[in-house]
């Protein structure tokens, strides 16, 4: 066990070292629609949406609290009011998604909702002592309606309890799209995917998560942090004209594939630490 616990620590500290500062993950990312009402309004690094309709906006993930200028920026260039986004829905309770929720709140008036395995940690989330609003708790395949647009929210849990993948549908020149956002099925440095004492079903719930994404027949396929669906590269095609980038159902399923073998190697791996 000791050895386990020393190697796992390694784990964390030589992973530690190659994050992003949260500096580099608010670099400005050029604010644009990706298909039919949607749009991204985040940075280099955090994934943050705006989808829109004639009776008000849903911002997906608020991220740190400075990034919130950033993203009102982003929206009021696209030509939206940043007062009109009614409901805040966000991927999960960590605070490069959720730590701007009070202050979106707070300069909206705007709803938050989350899935129920979440609300404990969100409310242990109070930057700057401000309480974590929390309006209407979610349950897993729950929808939220604003107008016609209807949001869906599938519990795939293991990042967080209450990892929250998004789906919805988007309209383009007469043809509707699957559009997932999807929450995370990785993990971070020194997660414990064996005997974790504070999580015991970690690893079970990675596999249901891994088979609840694979029933999603996304066609554009977005998430919680850029690098899930290669923004920069789609940003790029996106701007030399041709067909929309984000329409990638086979990049969808290569990322279900590489991060399910990411997982099962890491939970291996785990396993024979602790092997007798």
């Amino acid at each position: 066990m000791k050895c386990y616990r020393i190697a796992l620590l390694a784990f964390a500290v030589s992973s530690f070292a190659f994050a992003q500062t949260r500096e580099e993950r608010n670099k400005p990312f050029p604010a644009h629609k990706v298909i039919g009402n949607i749009y991204f309004v985040g940075t280099d690094d955090l994934g943050a949406y705006l989808v829109t309709s004639p009776e008000g906006h849903i911002l997906i993930n608020t991220s740190y609290e400075e990034t919130v200028p950033l993203i009102r920026a982003s929206v009021e260039k696209l030509g939206f009011q940043f007062r009109d986004i009614k409901i805040i829905l966000g991927s999960h309770a960590h605070g490069d998604h959720m730590d701007g929720d009070a202050i979106v709140k707070e300069a909206t008036g705007a709803q938050v909702m989350a899935l129920e395995q979440d609300v404990a940690d969100l409310k242990r989330m109070t930057p700057g002592g401000k309480p974590h609003p929390v309006d209407r708790v979610l349950r897993d395949g729950e929808q939220v309606k604003l107008g016609t647009t209807v949001m869906t929210a599938h519990l795939t849990a293991g990042h967080t309890k209450g990892c929250t993948t998004w789906t919805t549908t988007a309209v383009e020149a007469g043809k509707s799209y699957t559009v997932a956002i999807v929450c995370s099925v990785g993990w971070n440095p020194g997660y414990r995917l064996v005997n974790n004492t504070n999580y015991p079903a970690i690893a079970d719930d990675y596999v249901r998560s891994f088979a609840t994404l694979r029933k999603i027949p996304a066609d554009v396929f977005l998430g919680a942090h850029t690098g899930f669906y290669d923004l920069k590269s789609k940003y790029a095609k996106l701007q030399a004209g041709g067909p929309n980038p984000f329409v990638d159902h086979a990049g969808w399923l290569s990322y279900i594939d590489a991060r399910e073998k990411s997982f099962q190697d890491e939970l291996a791996r785990q396993k024979a630490l602790i092997a007798p």
